[in-house]
């Protein structure tokens, strides 16, 4: 029997939190969020005056980049859009049926605000705290690892620095030939983000417009403890890990750090142990001089751990490039694309906690 149309109903008495499946992970990603907001809360007054509008809610704005990167949406107005119509992320956000999505812009005009506050970091470190307490955290054992990121800029925008005129062309994106030019980062800048530089991590490759992601990573449960975005050049991965390095959360004892051949040298060792961690890194025997790595580091089993556990470093990135969308980043600067950056890794981090015990158990 065929059935019949009917015209939707005008009134309907159902929340979001009825539509919702009971076993959805997110409902436990939600449940380790709203405590660490609570915690967050005497910031957020900090970031806010007493008197003038309303504005839309911090916690709006952080469970909304949240879900950004859990589901891979590539800006923010495509969010809004989403918002107005997705249950799911209504009930995430707290949002009535009726509610209405707020502005994309609500997100560029209180970017600043959360900048100055450093609520990223806090809230990583809320998310870290969390994990520390159900005993997925080592303080001892970690790894570091680098990755380009491309710059929201095209290589057409890459032009001499003492260039003023525009180039020649129909259009708002003429044809560029760039054959037989040498473009190197001395003389050349992009006019669309000045601070993305022209780079290739390795011979045979392309060279890109890139930023360089850094994570600090712990070998227990492959949390990320903390991430640093950088210009791209050729000693930042080095320079960014003993960053990293010297503010690990936490305690610092003796420790062991993992990381491939690209940090095998003299000074890398050197600043490692100053800071009293021991360099598990991969020898590169091909360097001029010979590995910096010897047999007092690689006589020890704690050696060959370390260069199993390292390459899960790689994981996050893997999630944060293709969930997260971040193979091509979607701000301009270094500070901007950070704090982006950094809520990947509290993504990142949540979903790991919630996969690592089971839902019931990380929402407890």
């Amino acid at each position: 029997m065929r059935g019949r149309t009917e015209r939707q109903a005008a009134f309907i008495a159902i929340t979001p939190e009825q539509k919702v499946p009971k076993n959805h992970p997110i409902r436990a990603v939600r449940a380790l969020v709203e405590p660490m907001l609570k915690e967050l809360s005497p910031v957020f007054n900090d970031m806010y005056g007493a008197n003038g509008r309303p504005s839309i809610p911090p916690e709006h704005l952080l469970k909304a980049t949240l879900l950004m990167a859990l589901y891979s949406l590539r800006s923010e107005r495509q969010f809004c859009e989403r918002l107005e119509y997705d249950l799911l992320f209504k009930w995430f956000m707290d949002l009535n049926l009726d509610d209405p999505a707020f502005d994309h812009s609500t997100f560029s005009k209180n970017r600043q605000r959360l900048l100055d506050h450093d609520v990223a970091v806090k809230f990583l470190a809320a998310v870290l705290a969390a994990a520390q307490r159900r005993g997925l955290l080592s303080e001892e054992h970690f790894t570091v690892d680098g990755t380009l990121l491309e710059a929201w800029a095209s290589l057409k925008s890459f032009r001499p620095r003492d260039d003023q005129d525009p180039p020649a062309g129909a259009g708002r994106n003429p044809e560029r030939d760039f054959r037989g030019e040498r473009r190197t980062n001395d003389t050349h800048v992009s006019t669309t983000d000045p601070e993305a530089r022209l780079y290739t991590k390795s011979n045979g490759q392309t060279a890109k417009l890139c930023f360089m992601g850094h994570v600090l990573t712990e070998n227990r449960s492959g949390l990320i403890l903390d991430i640093l975005v950088t210009q791209a050049t050729g000693s930042a991965e080095r320079e960014a890990a003993i960053t990293l390095l010297q503010r690990r959360p936490g305690v610092h004892r003796r420790s062991t750090v993992g990381a491939d051949k690209a940090y095998d040298t003299k000074e890398f060792v050197r600043q490692c142990r100053a800071q009293d961690v021991t360099p598990h890194v991969a020898q590169n025997s091909n360097r001029r001089g010979g590995s910096a790595i010897d047999g007092r580091v690689t006589r020890h089993a704690g050696y060959d751990v370390s260069q199993r556990k390292r390459k899960r470093v790689e994981e996050p990135f893997g999630w944060m490039k293709t969930v997260g969308a971040s193979r091509k980043l979607r701000y301009l600067g270094v500070v901007k694309n950070q704090l982006w950056m950094t809520f990947q890794a509290i993504a990142y981090n949540l979903v790991r906690i919630v996969n690592l015990q089971g839902a019931t158990q990380a929402a407890a």
